[in-house]
């Protein structure tokens, strides 16, 4: 079944949002090299709870607009698929299909009340 496996956080100020994070959960966030764009401004790292057992991934980027927030993303096996099923429940895509560099790809997305989420396709292999 689709699962939430990794969240993205916008900030204003991303050392003022990881220090919040750390502060608040003990999250460490580490810049993101991507081979194709390695200047990117991309911040990971991994969620676990209170006994240690690993949780699902985040990311934390600059606010690119005003109305950018937290955005979850979904994993499937065929966007493209759950693309056609989003469109017949009453949402709809709002930027293209993405290559995410050595991951594989997402796509964004309304839900039929307007709040966005992402779907991710993982490379086969």
């Amino acid at each position: 079944m689709p699962t939430v496996q990794h969240f993205e956080i916008p900030a204003d100020d991303v050392a003022r949002g990881q220090k919040f994070y750390k502060d608040v959960f003990g999250w460490n966030m580490e810049k993101a090299i991507s081979g194709e764009n390695p200047d990117q401004d991309y911040w990971m790292f991994q969620t676990q709870d209170e006994k240690g057992n690993r949780g699902i991934s985040g990311g934390m980027m600059k606010r690119q607009s005003p109305d950018h927030r937290v955005t979850n993303y979904i994993t499937v096996s065929s966007i493209d698929d759950y693309t056609t099923k989003i469109e017949q429940a009453g949402g709809k895509a709002i930027m293209p299909k993405m290559p995410v560099p050595n991951m594989g790809y997402i796509r964004i997305y309304l839900d039929s009340e307007n709040n966005m989420f992402g779907l991710f396709e993982g490379n086969e292999g």
